[in-house]
Parts: structure tokens; sequence; C-alpha cells
């Protein structure tokens, strides 16, 4: 109970027994906190070492403190950090140029986080609909998916624990199986029906690989009705999987592709990219940013994919990938409790038979740093620049906590 006879004033006394008392209760923080970084390392106060497994949830794919960005954001820092959209930006012109021809797109639009590119997307999508005459369009999304926190993009996420609380939801999305293309099929013979909204690859939803022809199929039945494909690559993009896109495996091209996350190593960015009908949705006063495509954003997502091709990341994922793949399933080839390994690139999880959450933990005193996903689901996004060895430790020291935590 709060001792009020103390002689401090009241507002001291809770913050010394709640030392975030200034902070909504929004996240359920480990006690962990720390004050450095390099490469895939993190370090505590007092130099404890931890193998980031995780890299931001899939944001310092270059790792902590990565000398090429941190030069650039710098150098920018001394220079201009902001004028707004009201100008031309040449750094954002650039930017958008090489992020263009990288995608196979056609121009870009720029924000500060993955929901807000996903918004984008959201909004091209029904004035595409308007456009058509459709006075309610509605887009099609994934059950198990996860596109943002925003009212519009949590509406769009197909998890219905991501919906508590916060109803009614936007209208405008329906909700159908990821993985099967029969059922998207059959939502696109709703007339009102203008776009598909999916990820590549489900992050959040437990890293759920689709069949290799999905994507194939989801571009082809968007062409025979006339629909958007948007793909949502916050997670899976920029390099994630081992191509700069993951739809890039599949050799598809989307109408709209989101990226956020890696794109700026830690600095705020994200992007809605378009081409074809797509590209020439929204004009002058539909849509917006204050802050979207400033110097400072624009010089490090620039360095991170100078560092990528630079250093060959992309070649890099896709041999660490499968590297971790054929490691850990050999190492669990005998448990009957670890249900699948999969995974693209640098992107993994491990399928448990009962929720995990508590190997966040386990792992963390093994001095290696995961996340749980849908709940039975270890999900490891490791930084594209971790050496041999280091693949080698994670795998040896997840595979540990996962025993001791089954037996």
């Amino acid at each position: 109970m709060l001792n009020t006879g103390s002689c401090l004033p009241l507002w001291d006394v809770l913050k010394m027994e709640n030392e975030v008392t200034t902070l909504m209760a929004n996240y359920g923080r480990a006690e962990l906190q720390f004050s450095r970084g390099d490469g895939a390392y993190l370090y505590t106060a007092n130099e404890e070492q931890y193998l980031d497994a995780l890299s931001g949830i899939a944001v310092c794919s270059l790792g902590h403190a990565n000398p090429k960005v941190a030069a650039a954001i710098a150098r920018q820092a001394k220079t201009l950090l902001h004028t707004s959209n009201l100008y031309r930006i040449e750094l954002q012109e650039n930017l958008s140029d090489r992020l263009t021809n990288i995608a196979g797109m056609e121009n870009a639009f720029f924000c500060n986080s993955g929901a807000e590119a996903n918004e984008a997307a959201i909004k091209i999508a029904r004035k595409y609909g308007r456009t058509k005459g459709i006075e309610y369009p509605s887009v099609i999304t994934m059950n198990g998916s996860f596109h943002g926190r925003t009212m519009a993009t949590l509406s769009a996420t197909g998890n219905p624990k991501v919906h508590q609380g916060f109803e009614p939801l936007v209208s405008g999305f329906k909700h159908v199986d990821y993985n099967d293309a029969k059922v998207v099929a059959s939502g696109l013979e709703d007339p009102n029906c203008v776009a598909v909204m999916v990820e590549p690859i489900q992050g959040e939803g437990g890293v759920i690989v689709p069949n290799d022809n999905y994507l194939r199929d989801l571009r082809r039945l968007c062409d025979e009705k006339g629909a958007l494909l948007i793909l949502d690559e916050v997670q899976s993009g920029i390099g994630r999987t081992g191509e700069w896109f993951a739809y890039q495996h599949e050799k598809v091209l989307p109408d709209v592709a989101t990226s956020a996350k890696a794109l700026g190593n830690g600095v705020p960015i994200g992007a809605c990219l378009a081409r074809g009908i797509a590209a020439t949705i929204l004009s002058p006063g539909t849509h917006g940013s204050t802050f979207g495509g400033n110097p400072l954003a624009c010089s490090a997502a620039l360095a991170v994919l100078d560092v990528i091709s630079e250093k060959k990341l992309l070649d890099r994922s896709r041999s660490l990938g499968d590297f971790l793949l054929t490691a850990f399933r050999k190492k669990f080839s005998k448990r009957h409790e670890i249900l699948d390994v999969r995974g693209k690139g640098l992107m993994v999880g491990i399928e448990l038979d009962r929720p995990c959450g508590e190997l966040v933990k386990i792992c963390s005193t093994h001095g290696v740093l995961i996340n749980v996903a849908a709940g039975n689901v270890v999900r490891l996004l490791p930084p594209l620049i971790i050496t041999d060895d280091q693949a080698t430790e994670i795998v040896e020291k997840v595979s540990a906590s996962i025993f001791n935590f089954l037996d």
C-alpha cells in the first residue's frame, strides 16, 4: 500500500514506487535496458552482452551503430533536418528513384512507419474504387494478418485480439483465410471489392510462408477482376528474406507495396510504392505527412540501401537463412513438441505445440534476444550482418532454451 505519510510530495512517492508512472501502460516491457549497441550485440549499462536475434523486430537489419548509417545521420543532422513537403527535397527524390528501381514500381510516398504506409495503400484502394463509381469500396485482407495499430490498419488486420476494445471498426474490410487463393477468388466476385491486401509472409501471424504460387495466383485473380494487389512488405522487405522484397521470389509485381522497419535501420521511415493505375490515384491535397520523407530519414535510408548492396547482404541473408533452417531442423528432428521450423532468409519461425511466451525470458538468460509470435512460435529476425559464429550461437542458445523449456 502507498505510504502517504512520507514527507515527500505524493507525485514523487508515486514515481519512486513505479519508475515508469509517466509512461502509458500499453507495453509489457521486460526489465532489460540497453545503453549501447555494436553490430549484432546490445549491451546494458553494466556491459552485459546480448546477441540480438530480433533486430528491434526486423528494424536494425544492419545491426546497431552501423558506421555508414551513423555517418549519414550525423552529416545530415549538421546540414538540414526538415523543410516540409511544401518544397522539393533532393534526398527524397533520390530515395524514390532508388526504391522504385529496386522494387519495380513507378512512384513513392514517404511517411514515418509501416502503419502509415499501409494507411496510404488503403486510401489508394478506396480512392481507386471511387474513381470506378463504387460508393462503398472494400478490401480483402487475411486472417492472421497484421497491418498496424491505427484505426484503419487494425481494422484491416485479421486478428480479433487486436480489434478488442476499439470497436466500431473501420468498415470495408473482408477477412479470408491466408494461403487460399480460392477464397480470394470468391471474395473478388463482390463488385464492391477493389483490392487484395496481403503479407507475402505473415510475421506477427507466426512466420507463415505461403505456397510457392500463392502470390502469382493472387496477381492473376486481381488482373481478371480489375482489383489492386497490395503487398505489405513492412516486415519482409529490404533484404529480410534474401530479396529486396519477398514478392521478388515469385517474380510478381504488386500494384502497391509498403515498406518501413529496416528501411531506416532504426530511423523512422515508411514508404508506399505504386505502379500502373495505382500510381496515378493520389493528387495534391489527397494525402500527406508532415515529417514524411524528411532529409534525415532519407539520408539514413539511402545509406541502408548502399550497405546492403555493397556488402551483398541479399546473398548473405539467403545463405544464413538456409543454415538456420537446416540446423534447427536437425536439432529438433526427434522432438514431437516442435511442430514446424519454417521461414525464408533471415525470417525464421519455430512452432511449438504449446504456448511458449516464457521462452523470451529463458533465451535472454542465455544472452539471446528473441520474441514469440502467435503465442507458440519462436520468431527469429537476426541482423543481416551476423557472422557464421553468431548464427551458430543463435542455434545453440535458442535450442538449449527450448529444450530447457520443454524438459
